[in-house]
């Protein structure tokens, strides 16, 4: 397999992992704040630790994906 490709498989894979926790923890609270409005406060801070923690994940899988690409 070629070098780049495999490169770009794992950084799409570092990406699209990350996206789906912000579509699926967004999904959820939505959900969570219809049936308990109440929780909001609880709910909301929740959901952004949980994004500040996957997109710094992403961030980190960028950077080394990115190191990777520069070596020669």
């Amino acid at each position: 397999m070629d070098r780049n490709l495999a490169l770009f498989l794992i950084f799409a894979l570092c990406i699209l992992g990350p996206c789906a926790v912000f579509g699926i923890g967004s999904h959820a609270s939505i959900s969570a704040l219809g049936r308990n409005p109440s929780s909001a406060p609880k709910i909301f801070t929740a959901l952004i630790i949980g994004l500040v923690f996957a997109e710094s994940i992403a961030i980190i899988a960028m950077l080394i994906v990115f190191q990777l690409f520069s070596r020669t």
